[in-house]
């Protein structure tokens, strides 16, 4: 069965519960909902709304961030300058962070941070909670790193302060633990 394409205006002036993402005229569903991923989202977003004034940023989720012509990606955060605030993003963002959800592989995220890359936004990361580890872009290549940070700016995360806040209050904090 083929897939009905929509126009890039019809997509921008529609709402989607929840919302979907526009890939060449074809509306696209995103991996989301389980806890480690929601939780992982509010605690990025907390972190950098607490250092909004003094990094000059704004800070958002899932806001549909227009990557190219024809794409409209939903970056789980988006750190934009501080006096943007449009209701669909077309300048390169400071941070677009995707954190991935069971279903999800690195491969194909890893593909659509190229697209953040392509816009020109400066800090590009990819956060797993099923292995602990984060992904950051930088030297043009992706690197795994403990600390997170967006070159020419202060912006910076603590891996480490992050995987403790996921798995606090939890009786068994590692995953696959009996």
């Amino acid at each position: 069965m083929a897939t009905a394409l929509i126009s890039l205006a019809e997509y921008l002036n529609t709402n989607y519960d929840p919302d979907l993402e526009y890939v060449d005229g074809e509306l696209v569903e995103r991996n989301a909902g389980e806890w480690d991923h929601g939780r992982l989202v509010v605690l990025l977003g907390g972190w950098f709304g607490q250092h909004e004034e003094e990094w000059r940023i704004q800070t958002a989720s899932d806001v549909r961030t227009r990557v190219s012509r024809t794409r409209v990606r939903l970056p789980d955060v988006l750190i934009v300058d501080q006096s943007a605030q449009p209701p669909v993003v077309e300048a390169p963002p400071v941070l677009c962070i995707e954190v991935l959800s069971e279903g999800d592989t690195v491969a194909a995220t890893k593909r659509k941070c190229e697209e953040y890359r392509a816009m020109g936004s400066q800090g590009i990361w990819i956060v797993n909670p099923m292995n602990r580890t984060a992904l950051h872009w930088a030297d043009n290549d992706w690197m795994e790193v403990s600390r997170l940070e967006v070159p020419g700016t202060p912006i910076y995360l603590e891996t480490a302060s992050l995987w403790e806040r996921l798995d606090a209050g939890r009786p068994n904090p590692v995953r696959g633990a009996e």
